[in-house]
């Protein structure tokens, strides 16, 4: 038995909804047929636009100066511009960054690779940036030949100034020796000199040499920066000696000069002679910066596994914006001072191994504290309790 069609609706007027169904349909084709054209008219125009900012990166690429290398996912050169192909060479696009790095040399300089054979090889500074979307790097190389040149030029050039510093400081620490030793030399010509005075004279003239000696091995020491000779000595012996030097100068300009030595029997290992004149420095400096009627102090004790010489005094004091450049070579508040005493010490100090500071304030004196390690039992030296010859 066949289904029986719906009664048709006694309203119903034949043919009117077909008719209202096809209305319907030729309105969404024109519709689509719009949003259509209008999706075809805006993706030409992006079209347009990204041939702009493709021509216009392409421009900007050629003209940077800097190597410009785009890598994509793998590793492997998608784009690169002209600057890049001079430095890395043509037909970059395609192939492994791993290859093209290998071409790249490090430097002394983080960051700073050199490109090319010895003789032509460009210096470059290499960084690298991940692209926001995670699908690739971009390399940039700029080329420094030329920066690192003129950076070279201008180390050299502070480095023959302060040549220049160093030698007119030596020649100015170097003639008041010399002239005196010229000048008691000169007077050994004159034939009536009394043979006790011609010896006198003799005296003279070798005790200045050899303090010129003294003063060229100390710059020596300076420049170098290491020790020049190691023995065993005791601690205590040498502040005994540097009290036996320093005050006849500190009771002739009526400065009460006191010292102590709290190490016993322990030695150090060094240069004698470079640590006692490090020493006889500073107390120098400590007695010229006393007024008369004032007091140095000298003391030395031990301290862990290093010994500790405090060198105080009640002077002036040192002003805070001076301290910064106490161990600066050439830097002096002394109108006759060269500025080589403190950069000296400080460079015998260290090259033992030790260190100097300085705590003071404007009117309340100074205090010195030169620090050494003592040296370890398995450290050899010849222990010598003699005093050295000055």
């Amino acid at each position: 038995m066949s289904a029986e069609s719906p009664p048709a609706s006694p309203n119903a007027v034949p043919g009117v909804g077909q008719r209202l169904d096809a209305a319907q349909l030729a309105e969404a084709f024109e519709m689509f047929a719009r949003a259509s054209e209008e999706l075809s008219t805006a993706y030409n125009a992006l079209q347009g636009q990204v041939a702009q900012l493709t021509e216009r990166l392409a421009v900007l690429l050629g003209a940077l100066p800097a190597g410009v290398v785009m890598l994509d996912r793998g590793g492997r050169v998608g784009q690169c511009n002209s600057a890049a192909e001079i430095l890395l060479g043509c037909d970059l696009a395609g192939r492994p960054w791993v290859e093209l790095a290998a071409a790249l040399h490090a430097t002394e300089t983080p960051g700073e690779m050199t490109v090319g054979e010895e003789a032509g090889a460009r210096r470059v500074s290499l960084s690298e940036a991940e692209l926001e979307s995670g699908e690739g790097r971009i390399i940039l190389l700029h080329d420094v030949t030329d920066a690192h040149r003129m950076r070279l030029q201008a180390e050299r050039n502070e480095r023959l100034a302060a040549m220049g510093e160093m030698v007119a400081g030596l020649a100015h620490q170097l003639r008041t020796p010399l002239a005196a030793a010229l000048l008691y030399t000169g007077n050994l010509k004159q034939p009536e000199l009394a043979p006790a005075d011609r010896a006198r004279v003799a005296e003279r003239a070798i005790e200045r040499l050899r303090y010129l000696e003294r003063l060229i091995r100390d710059m020596l020491l300076f420049a170098r920066g290491d020790s020049l000779g190691r023995q065993r000595f005791g601690i205590c012996d040498l502040a005994g000696e540097l009290v036996h030097t320093l005050e006849p100068l500190a009771r002739a300009r009526q400065i009460a000069f006191s010292s102590s030595c709290e190490c016993g029997d322990a030695t150090l290992l060094g240069d004698r002679k470079a640590l006692g004149g490090a020493i006889t420095n500073l107390l120098e400096n400590a007695i010229q910066a006393t007024e008369p009627g004032g007091a140095v102090e000298l003391t030395a004790r031990l301290d862990g596994d290093a010994v500790y010489f405090h060198i105080r005094d009640d002077g002036r004091g040192i002003e805070p914006a001076h301290q910064a450049r106490l161990f600066d070579p050439f830097f002096t508040t002394r109108a006759d001072g060269t500025g080589l005493g403190l950069a000296i010490a400080r460079g015998v100090a260290r090259a033992h191994g030790g260190d100097i500071a300085v705590e003071s304030s404007p009117g309340k004196g100074a205090l010195f504290i030169l620090s050494l390690p003592l040296p370890s039992p398995e450290e050899g030296g010849e222990v010598t309790a003699t005093k050295e010859p000055s």
